[in-house]
């Protein structure tokens, strides 16, 4: 793997031992929520929300200044009481719109269920990326996965964008070892359903 590949987002992606087995998860636009629906209960966990400062590239990717505040939505994503996925949602503050008002309100509701409850919204292409200790988000990711151990592997994550009007908002989902083993079942059926984040 060269040595530069987990320090920046693609737009492809690449392949490499490590990512093999998260193929079909991290590329899969259908809905992240009924497939995780489709192999167990799912529940949304709110980790916090509210002002808070973008990574590094999150503020280049969505053309702010950085350091500057902006809306920060985490929470993590459980089959079954297991968490899986650790989302990452960050929606500047300019300019103004609905989003701000309908995120404050989703409580423990996932994404998707706004997103495409509400005509109008458009998803950018996917970004690819192995976050390791480098990374402003997989600290954070780690402690919302519930991993443990002395010698951390990456974790590997998307994100994409989601434009409503002239509102954007960029979300990220990192996804834990343990989702690989939910198995293939219902993926046809989450997969004709649209495209949820979380």
């Amino acid at each position: 793997m060269p040595s530069g590949h987990h320090q920046r987002w693609h737009s492809r992606l690449l392949r490499t031992a490590g990512n093999v087995p998260f193929k079909s998860w991290l590329r899969d636009r259908g809905s992240l929520t009924a497939r995780i629906q489709a192999r167990g209960r799912f529940t949304v966990r709110v980790l916090r929300q509210g002002l808070g400062i973008p990574t590094a590239d999150e503020a280049r990717a969505l053309g702010i200044a950085p350091g500057t505040l902006a809306w920060v939505r985490e929470v993590a994503l459980l089959a079954d009481d297991q968490v899986v996925v650790f989302a990452h949602t960050v929606l500047p503050r300019r300019p103004r719109g609905p989003l701000l008002l309908w995120l404050a309100r989703l409580g423990n509701h996932s994404l998707g269920a706004l997103l495409f409850s509400q005509a109008g919204f458009t998803r950018g292409a996917m970004q690819f990326r192995a976050l390791d200790q480098r990374h402003a988000l997989f600290a954070p990711a780690r402690r919302a996965l519930q991993l443990a151990g002395p010698a951390p592997d990456p974790l590997w994550a998307r994100r994409s964008y989601f434009g409503f009007g002239v509102q954007a908002v960029l979300v990220t989902e990192v996804f834990a070892p343990r989702v690989l083993h939910l198995g293939d079942a219902g993926e046809n059926g989450a997969r004709k359903t649209g495209c949820d984040p979380n």
